[in-house]
């Protein structure tokens, strides 16, 4: 099903009073980096990250969004399980198997590790910046993981991070709760196939982010 766009269009739900609005300094761009994660449960601490990637998505400078000519700029890891605790319906999904990680897969502490310096690497002077669909699940689990194992902490900081399915509510002026990954328009979504390996589907939604950030919101 298609997002109904409001007769009154896109403005309707951006405009603001005169002299509220705001302007970038023109100093500060941001680079994103779109996050999946393939996890045994539902939340961090007592279950476990058992892979995850990051692709680099772009860069907006507060004038011009960039996106990238290829997605090939990527980071996976499969890290070993920090708990005994699982869901056995997440491995279903995920296919991965926890006895396999438990011997070939990253510690946590250097995958973490290595994560942050490759953004930073990436990200160059740019600022680095979260980008999933729905932000929640996937935030919260990379937020704890750098938090907990990685020694500089997260590359995001505390709050560098872009929802896409709010900014899919926004421009389409629709409630959130109507804004799933599952009915956005052809033109919006991928190329790439949902196969709920991480890689996969970080690359998958780097492009759906690219599609949603450059449209206007029109019909």
């Amino acid at each position: 099903m298609n997002f109904a766009i409001p007769a009154s269009g896109f403005a309707s739900v951006t405009s603001i009073e005169s002299g509220d609005s705001y302007k970038g300094t023109g100093s500060t761009v941001d680079a994103y980096f779109s996050a999946d994660v393939e996890t045994d449960g539902p939340i961090p601490g007592p279950f476990s990250i058992l892979s995850f990637a990051l692709v680099y998505a772009g860069t907006f400078d507060g004038e011009k969004f960039q996106r990238p000519y290829s997605y090939d700029q990527t980071f996976y890891r499969e890290l070993k399980p920090i708990s005994d605790n699982f869901q056995p319906e997440a491995l279903r999904v995920n296919g991965l198997d926890r006895d396999v990680l438990r011997q070939n897969g990253a510690s946590p502490e250097q995958a973490m590790s290595d994560a942050n310096h490759w953004v930073r690497q990436i990200a160059g002077h740019a600022r680095p910046v979260l980008v999933a669909y729905p932000l929640s699940f996937d935030w919260a689990w990379l937020y704890w993981y750098f938090v907990q194992f990685s020694r500089l902490g997260s590359p995001f900081g505390y709050s560098r991070c872009f929802d896409i399915k709010t900014a899919v509510a926004v421009k389409a002026g629709i409630p959130i709760s109507e804004a799933s990954r599952s009915r956005l328009p052809m033109h919006l979504t991928s190329k790439h196939v949902h196969t709920h390996n991480a890689l996969d589907d970080a690359i998958e939604q780097a492009e759906v982010f690219a599609n949603v950030f450059e449209w206007g919101g029109e019909r």
